[in-house]
């Protein structure tokens, strides 16, 4: 073999090579765009967590991310057996690059600076605050407002939960430097809850404290943290999955399903 033709094969194959890339970046090379022909990958953590999917197993449709999914998935024309789960890293989903799956799914806020990298979708939920304390906190049986604000409430600086502690419960709270600040508060009984975002609170609750509970969320008004469904840059199925959520926003599915696994499977009332 002459030293021009290897020079020609190897510039042939670093050419498929990247148009490779290139594809798989974009959402797959298949007829309708995915990674696998006539199949729906959908990526989420390892391990995704209650109440976003139950003991982590997405392809139990159980949790409220998990079901978002399937429902999303439904609409685009995938049946459930059409669907496949794969697992990535939360940090990997949003960096540049090629990507092994269509969707990705675990509680991405939407932001202008991962939309650089990354296609985003529209919002399939906006965040609520929402109540942490414990058991033995005189407040875990407090769910409206006119019990709430009898309670020390306990908030990190900088945080969007001042300002709703203030307007919804017309108490002003103790601000601490950080959300670990607050949970050793809470821990040692110098405040009977914590008010924060509600992925947040449910973290709390399970990793942060023995025996947290969320007790309550606030009245949702619009303006938490917008979750998205991440997609590789520039994928054909952005604006199939944008289409997909509006369906769902408009005929309620989003809001039902929002209902039944943020609040009635976790028991957490809205205050009222």
């Amino acid at each position: 073999m002459t030293r021009s033709l290897r020079l020609t094969i190897a510039v042939a194959t670093a050419a498929v090579a990247a148009l490779a890339l290139s594809a798989c970046s974009a959402g797959g090379s298949s007829a309708d765009g995915t990674v696998t022909d006539g199949k729906l990958t959908i990526a989420t953590g390892q391990p995704a967590y209650s109440p976003w999917v139950e003991d982590n197993k997405p392809q139990s449709g159980k949790g409220f991310e998990s079901a978002v999914a399937y429902a999303v998935a439904k609409e685009m024309g995938y049946s459930k057996a059409d669907v496949v789960w794969k697992r990535s890293t939360f940090d990997s989903a949003i960096a540049p690059g090629p990507k092994d799956w269509d969707l990705n799914v675990q509680q991405f806020s939407i932001d202008a600076k991962r939309k650089k990298a990354v296609d985003m979708s529209s919002a399939y939920y906006t965040t609520t605050q929402a109540v942490v304390t414990t058991q033995k906190s005189k407040a875990v049986d407090h769910t409206t407002i006119d019990e709430l604000k009898k309670d020390a409430i306990g908030v990190a600086t900088g945080s969007t939960s001042i300002a709703s502690v203030k307007s919804v419960l017309g108490v002003t709270p103790q601000v601490f430097n950080s959300n670990d600040d607050a949970v050793l508060a809470l821990k040692s009984g110098q405040i009977d809850a914590i008010v924060t975002d509600l992925p947040t609170a449910f973290y709390m609750a399970s990793a942060q404290l023995d025996d947290g509970t969320v007790s309550a969320q606030f009245p949702a008004d619009g303006k938490g943290d917008q979750f998205g469904f991440v997609l590789p840059k520039d994928s054909e199925l952005t604006s199939k999955v944008d289409k997909a959520l509006k369906t769902l926003s408009d005929d309620g599915t989003l809001k039902d399903l929002q209902t039944k696994w943020l609040s009635s499977e976790t028991n957490t009332p809205v205050l009222k």
